[in-house]
């Protein structure tokens, strides 16, 4: 799968995976969305994102989750 909205530069936000080289963390907008924020009011409330931003980020946190490996505690 590639994406074409999230960008891994060293010199921003120290190489985390983000939006479209905006120093907005992936990370930080899944946990808007796992918080209960819309996409609607995430939108609004960080205009230079757009909803194609939020469809990639997901899809992106998918391909995470599919490929890891995380021990439950039972």
């Amino acid at each position: 799968m590639t994406f074409t909205r999230i960008t891994i530069d060293p010199a921003v936000c120290t190489g985390k995976p983000c939006i479209r080289g905006l120093r907005f963390p992936v990370a930080r907008l899944l946990g808007l969305l796992a918080s209960g924020e819309s996409r609607e009011q995430i939108l609004k409330n960080y205009p230079y994102l757009e909803a194609a931003d939020i469809d990639e980020a997901l899809r992106y946190a998918a391909q995470l989750a599919e490929d890891e490996t995380v021990e439950l505690a039972g």
